[in-house]
């Protein structure tokens, strides 16, 4: 009975990653009040709260991960 659940736990974890999207792209504006990152290709991503976005800023490219069926950006990286 543990194995199962172990194994249902992992699978459980397995699929929350699954459903992960990223894009890359170069930032059109940053607006910190709003917290909004909108890329030049025209995609507008909600920063979650906690996401570190030092050094987030216009003309940057940056990887943005969030959560497929979302706009919420979970992870923002600067792409150097």
């Amino acid at each position: 009975m543990k194995k199962i659940v172990a194994i249902a736990f992992a699978s459980a974890a397995m699929l929350s990653t699954a459903f992960a999207g990223e894009i890359e792209g170069v930032v059109k504006n940053f607006d910190a009040a709003a917290n909004t990152v909108e890329l030049e290709s025209g995609e507008v991503y909600t920063v979650a709260a906690g996401v570190e976005v030092e050094g987030v800023e216009a003309g940057k490219t940056v990887m943005i991960m969030f959560n497929d069926g979302t706009t919420e950006a979970t992870e923002i990286a600067i792409v150097e």
